[in-house]
């Protein structure tokens, strides 16, 4: 199997690192420039630095390297990946495609998945998402996720591809949990974030992580996602690892807000973004996601760290 690595951010570099240990990888870059210096140093300096790239990984901005593939992983930011997929649909046609973002198109409030289904309809798409970090798939760290596609056949064999000696996938056929749980836990994230900036302690955060995780399955539950597999890795599990580490980018952007810092404006912060989404399928299925909305206002601003505190706690008491 041709695979090839669509995004060379540190999520897409990290991958393809991984993969290298199954076989030669593609890895597309965008910029012509930053292909040419990766491709010279074996190294990603500027996303995933002092991480080197094996011999058979090879680094390209042509993108007929990558519809020459038989599988593409598409580690593309959520919010982009609607247009890359328009503007590439004839050359993917009848692909593996696999999703590795974790967002909610703001313009049509779906999933990764959802979009590769919409915009390539003859393609086989999945999402591969749950608790990892960028630099541990690099390093070769022992990392679990889950390949969520509704195909038995195409699961299975992805599944088999795809999987390292020290990357180990588990199969699930309800991609809405999948895309959800990944898309969710960013936006809880920058909550705890927040918590952890403004000084309101660890206990908060446990408060947040918890209240956070059952806005998760509520809107599971609204969107026909299995309840089962928002508590498995692509669930809990990657809220665990995103709500309590640094490594998280949106929770270092939560951190940033609640401590009024300022935050590099060229690092992708989905959880922003898909909060935003999610206030919209709030109002839509009618939806109480206090925690959402409040992430939605501190993201833009329009919200301080003190005001979104006050708003949680007067809310009415109520049952667990």
């Amino acid at each position: 199997m041709k695979i090839a690595v669509a995004g060379a951010g540190a999520f897409g570099t990290g991958l393809a690192i991984a993969l290298a240990a199954n076989g030669p990888v593609t890895l597309w870059a965008r910029d012509p420039d930053a292909a040419a210096q990766m491709s010279k140093t074996r190294e990603n300096a500027a996303r995933l630095k002092g991480h080197p790239l094996p011999d058979n990984v090879a680094v390209t901005s042509d993108l007929q390297a990558v519809f020459d593939a038989d599988t593409v992983l598409l580690a593309i930011p959520a919010q982009r990946l609607g247009q890359w997929l328009d503007d590439h649909a004839a050359n993917l046609t009848g692909k593996r495609l696999v999703a590795c973002c974790k967002g909610i198109d703001q313009k049509t409030l779906r999933g990764p998945v959802a979009l590769i289904e919409d915009k390539v309809p003859s393609a086989s798409a999945s999402m591969l998402t749950g608790p990892s970090f960028a630099a541990d798939i690099a390093q070769n760290l022992p990392t679990a996720l889950t390949l969520a596609c509704a195909e038995p056949d195409d699961a299975e064999y992805l599944q088999s591809c795809l999987s390292t000696p020290t990357l180990r996938l588990y199969v699930s056929h309800d991609v809405i949990g999948a895309e959800l749980g990944g898309a969710l836990k960013n936006v809880i994230a920058i909550a705890c974030g927040v918590c952890m900036g403004a000084g309101f302690g660890e206990s908060a955060r446990a408060a947040v992580i918890t209240r956070g995780f059952a806005e998760m399955r509520r809107i599971g539950a609204a969107l026909g996602a299995d309840p089962d597999t928002l508590t498995g890795l692509s669930g809990f599990g990657d809220l665990a690892l995103t709500c309590t580490s640094d490594g998280s980018r949106n929770y270092r952007f939560g951190l940033s807000i609640g401590a009024q810092q300022d935050f590099d404006p060229d690092t992708t912060v989905e959880g922003a973004a898909t909060a935003i989404s999610v206030t919209k399928l709030a109002e839509k299925h009618d939806l109480d996601l206090p925690i959402c909305a409040v992430v939605a206002a501190l993201s833009n601003g329009s919200m301080t760290p003190e005001a979104a505190l006050s708003t949680l706690l007067s809310r009415p008491l109520r049952k667990e």
